[in-house]
């Protein structure tokens, strides 16, 4: 997760640009002063910016400063919403109460706070019949208004009707 920093002996230039651990510049300075100073205060000589020219180091304790980094990474991942995506397929030929059936499912996952796609399912000749399925998939629509945002209309991909629902905020 931290990106590898060379630390003490690692660094190979002879001349580096130190700030102490109180965050103080003490200049450019030899490598072997800076790790004499590095070690008289018993932390590490770290090599944070390796582009500059000379490279900064700073002198501290390398591996409280991973340690802290790697928290703050894991709180960051760990406070992300994840937002998943449910998928309920229908057909044509869905009778009424299975659609209602559906449209409970799909209130279910609205309420959990998923985004839900909604599709319709064409086989071989029923394509030529999108509009049974655009007013199956506008039945829907009128029934969740209330409780959720589309946030695609539905509209055809290939043999598939296809909308997007998502929860109020």
């Amino acid at each position: 997760m931290v990106k590898d920093l060379r630390i003490n002996r690692e660094i190979k230039s002879a001349n580096v640009r130190v700030i102490d651990a109180e965050g103080k510049q003490l200049g450019v300075i030899t490598f072997d002063e800076a790790i004499a100073n590095a070690e008289r205060a018993g932390l590490d000589l770290v090599e944070v910016s390796p582009t500059a020219e000379p490279p900064v180091c700073k002198i501290m304790d390398y591996g409280k400063y991973r340690y802290r980094i790697n928290k703050k990474q894991h709180d960051a991942k760990k406070s992300q919403a994840v937002i998943h995506v449910k998928e309920i397929r229908l057909r044509p030929k869905t009778e009424e109460h299975d659609i209602q059936v559906k449209i409970k499912n799909i209130k279910k996952f609205i309420e959990k706070n998923d985004k839900v796609k909604i599709s319709i399912m064409f086989r071989g000749r029923e394509i030529a019949f999108t509009e049974i399925g655009r007013r199956i998939m506008d039945k829907i629509k009128s029934e969740l208004i209330s409780e959720c945002v589309i946030d695609q209309e539905p509209r055809l991909e290939g043999r598939n009707m296809i909308m997007i629902v998502s929860p109020k905020k």
